[in-house]
C-alpha cells in the first residue's frame, strides 16, 4: 500500500481527485488490434505500484508548482501510452490528420494533461492506495486498486494495461465504473468544434490550456 501524509479532503476534493486520476491514466475509448498476449498479471500488477510511488514522489518532493507539472508529464510519457491515448482523445480526426499534426497533438496534449492534473495532486495528501487484483481481459490486463481518502469510503479504480508499444503502459482507467477518458474527449471535441474544426488551432489554443 502507498500511503500519503494524512490531509482532511472534501466531497468536492474527491471528486476533482477522480477526474484528475481519470485524465492522468488516459481512458482508451478506441484501442488498436493488440499483439499476441505476453504481459504477466505480476508485471501488470508492479506497473500500476510504480504509477502510485511515483505520483507519491512528485507530490512530497517539495519542488515548486512548475516543476511538479514537468515531473508529472513526464510520469504520463513513462508509464502511459500517450501516442495511443493522444489518438484516442482526438477521435476521428485522427484519421484525416497529418503525421506531423499527429505528433503536434500528442505534444501539446501531454503538456496540457500535465498543467490540469499536475497541479490537483498537491490537494490529495491523505489518500491510500491498493492494489488488491488483475485480471486478463482479451489482450490486456484490468488491475483492479482501491483508494481511500480521509473520511471517506474507499473507492475503486481499474486500470488496463498492456505491452503493445513494447513497454508495460496504461491506456485506460475506470472509477467506480466510470469511463472518464471518455469525457475528456468529448471536451477535446468541444475544443475543436468551436474552433471550426481547424486541428492547427486547436492544437495551437491546447499548449496554452490547462
Amino acid at each position: 500500500m502507498t500511503s500519503l501524509t494524512p490531509m482532511p479532503t472534501s466531497l468536492i476534493d474527491r471528486r476533482a481527485f477522480l477526474a484528475g486520476l481519470g485524465a492522468l491514466t488516459g481512458t482508451m475509448v478506441l484501442l488498436p488490434a493488440l499483439p499476441a498476449f505476453a504481459m504477466t498479471q505480476a508485471q501488470a500488477r508492479t506497473l500500476i505500484d510504480t504509477v502510485m510511488q511515483d505520483v507519491n514522489r512528485i507530490i512530497n518532493s517539495g519542488r515548486s508548482e512548475n516543476q511538479m507539472i514537468g515531473d508529472f508529464e513526464q510520469l504520463f510519457q513513462r508509464h502511459g501510452d500517450i501516442p495511443v491515448i493522444a489518438r484516442s482523445v482526438l477521435g476521428p480526426p485522427a484519421r484525416t490528420a497529418s503525421a506531423a499534426q499527429l505528433n503536434a497533438f500528442t505534444e501539446a496534449f501531454r503538456g496540457y494533461m500535465a498543467r490540469k492534473y499536475g497541479r490537483q495532486f498537491r490537494r490529495f495528501i491523505g489518500a491510500s492506495v491498493q492494489v488488491t487484483g488483475a485480471r486478463q481481459v482479451q489482450q490486456y490486463w484490468e488491475v483492479i486498486s482501491t483508494m481511500t481518502m480521509r473520511g471517506e469510503a474507499p473507492f475503486e479504480v481499474r486500470w488496463h494495461v498492456s505491452d503493445r508499444s513494447g513497454q508495460h503502459r496504461f491506456f485506460n482507467l475506470i472509477i467506480e465504473g466510470v469511463n472518464l477518458l471518455a469525457a475528456e474527449r468529448q471536451e477535446i471535441g468541444t475544443m475543436l468544434e468551436r474552433r471550426g474544426g481547424n486541428l492547427d488551432r486547436m492544437i495551437a489554443d491546447l499548449r496554452n490550456a490547462g
